[in-house]
């Protein structure tokens, strides 16, 4: 998958190291899985990665512009029955605001709308997270509303806006 360099690919044991560096990024505590302490942490986490997406449980991919890793995509597909993908993101902040993200966004929709076969994708960001939400809107993906302290990190409650795009709605510019 491939749009103006940008790609996806599945993460390697080789990017370990980078992930496990991503994660100290700026703003990324919230996005650090837990007990991923260590290249080895991580190591599993992306074998573990390889076998959700062999179970058809959740498929991660790395954002790349071929060389090096931009950034997360991730979609998850507990809610199958009813052809329903939730989606998560990063962008490393060396990257970001250069359409790393809505371009990744976007590739991962293609793929699950054409290879997933599913047909609502959702994702969502904390309402201080003006970022998240324009690459979600540059992706087509449309706000469904807002959630009320949804989410609880360090003891505080957030709330948070949902967005979602359909197979049937048009492609981005």
């Amino acid at each position: 998958m491939r749009d103006n360099g940008i790609r996806l690919r599945p993460w390697a044991p080789a990017d370990a190291a980078t992930l496990l560096a991503a994660y100290d990024g700026a703003g990324m505590s919230t996005e650090r899985l837990n007990g991923v302490e260590t290249v080895e942490d991580a190591e599993r986490t992306i074998a573990e990665w390889a076998e959700d997406a062999a179970a058809d449980l959740a498929y991660t991919f790395a954002v790349t512009d071929g060389t090096d890793v931009l950034g997360q995509m991730r979609v998850t597909t507990q809610l199958r029955v009813h052809q329903i993908g939730w989606i998560s993101y990063w962008t490393l902040e060396k990257h970001r605001g250069r359409g790393v993200g809505s371009t990744g966004l976007k590739l991962l929709a293609r793929y699950c709308f054409g290879e997933l076969d599913l047909f609502r994708l959702e994702t969502g960001h904390r309402l201080d997270n003006p970022g998240s939400c324009r690459v979600a809107t540059a992706a087509g993906f449309l706000v469904d509303g807002r959630e009320r302290q949804k989410l609880l990190y360090d003891g505080v409650r957030y709330d948070t806006e949902t967005h979602a795009r359909l197979a049937t709605d048009p492609d981005p510019a």
